[in-house]
């Protein structure tokens, strides 16, 4: 936790024709050679990520992407790659030169707004030519912010980087909150943490640590537990806790020992909140009570690890609905950044909590899935559905209670 993790920084993607000078314009921003600059076309490939900080924006990773004109074989690959950099891009920057706004740029233009996702043009090489009248009325009709500015002249940098305090999005200014808004100051959350084969060796899973933080910042006090303690601490306190928080493979267990009056949730619940829209996920969890053997579940882990034997994505998740539906269920399960644009065979698709990827990320699998009709929900609140404890584990976040009843109604 020394670095902030890719999944909390505020991803800033950079598009265009090959050779614009979009490598120049990343290398120019982070103050470093991150990408390979070169006068041959199609120099960049995979996207390259470089991590730093901008004030007052915070923890940013920019993202350099290959032309989005590559041709051939390998050029219709790197193009597929900076297409999928536009699915996690919190802010976008298009680059062009003195070609101006050609069929390239209005493509990503139309790519960005139909993302939602603010954007900015830059006129590179600006010391070697300006931009015609024609692109700046179009951009100005269209009203897109844009400049014009040179990576060779670093008196442009602070015009660059206005621009990108400019566009940002407006809730990158808020402060985010994992727990802190469900405690009082003073107060004090039990964190139950099982420590089995899945457990880092030697450390916490990002979400444990990012909750212990996030009380420590709200003035409040944390216990840190195993799950066979949490009974004989509850016992032990002078005063009941204000909350108490679990890893959802033994939330039945936890709100078992957990008195009715204690608010209880998982941390997987939590980071469905910070990372997605909690109550469309809530309402996704009443589809498992209409699954039937043999239909199709999609399971999308956000990161790629080596499958362990009891894995919870791949093993404990669909053990549980099989048992839950009274018969076999079909399970596609992929990882990393990797999302099927065709969700319609599925009768439900279950996301990880995220916590290696944006929100932006996120968003966008659920926007994708609600368009096609599909239910998604996440690996928290379907295994508080399964373990029969949804309605207590959303007790804290009434309007995702309130949506998750409603849809089961429907």
């Amino acid at each position: 936790m020394l670095n902030t993790p890719k999944g909390l920084r505020l991803h800033i993607g950079v598009f265009g024709r090959r050779n614009v000078g979009k490598s120049s314009l990343v290398n120019a921003l982070v103050g470093q050679s991150v990408s390979i600059v070169s006068d041959v076309a199609g120099t960049t490939t995979d996207p390259v990520e470089k991590s730093m900080e901008i004030a007052p924006l915070g923890p940013v990773m920019f993202i350099d992407t290959a032309g989005i004109d590559d041709v051939g074989d390998l050029g219709e690959m790197r193009k597929a790659k900076t297409a999928a950099a536009l699915e996690h891009t919190d802010l976008g920057i298009i680059v062009t030169d003195q070609a101006g706004i050609g069929a390239d740029e209005r493509q990503l233009i139309e790519a960005l707004k139909a993302r939602s996702t603010p954007f900015f043009v830059v006129f590179g090489k600006a010391d070697l030519g300006v931009p015609t009248q024609e692109a700046i009325t179009y951009l100005d009709e269209a009203r897109i912010p844009w400049i014009s500015a040179s990576a060779q002249t670093p008196a442009d940098r602070p015009k660059l980087l206005a621009a990108l305090l400019d566009a940002a999005p407006d809730d990158r200014f808020e402060e985010p909150h994992l727990v802190s808004d469900l405690i009082p100051a003073g107060g004090h959350v039990i964190l139950v943490v099982p420590i089995d084969l899945a457990a880092p060796k030697g450390r916490l899973i990002l979400p444990q640590v990012m909750a212990i933080r996030d009380i420590l910042d709200a003035d409040a006090a944390c216990t840190v537990v195993k799950e066979r303690e949490l009974a004989d601490v509850l016992r032990r306190l002078d005063r009941k806790p204000d909350l108490v928080i679990c890893d959802s493979q033994i939330v039945l267990k936890a709100a078992a020992d957990t008195p009715p009056d204690v608010p209880l949730t998982t941390f997987s619940i939590l980071m469905a909140r910070f990372k997605g829209d909690l109550p469309q996920l809530a309402a996704g969890a009443a589809a498992i009570d209409r699954l039937k053997p043999g239909d199709r579940v999609l399971i999308a882990e956000a990161c790629s690890h080596h499958s362990m034997a009891d894995d919870i994505g791949r093993v404990k998740i669909p053990r549980w609905l099989r048992q839950y539906a009274g018969g076999d269920l079909q399970f596609d399960v992929i990882a990393g950044r990797d999302f099927p644009d065709d969700l319609s065979p599925y009768a439900l698709t279950i996301q990880c909590g995220g916590c290696t990827v944006n929100r932006k990320m996120l968003l966008l699998r659920q926007r994708r899935a609600e368009a096609q009709g599909v239910p998604m929900t996440n690996y928290g609140v379907a295994i508080s559905r399964v373990q029969g404890v949804l309605d207590r584990a959303l007790e804290c976040f009434p309007a995702a209670r309130e949506a998750y009843e409603r849809a089961n109604q429907g």
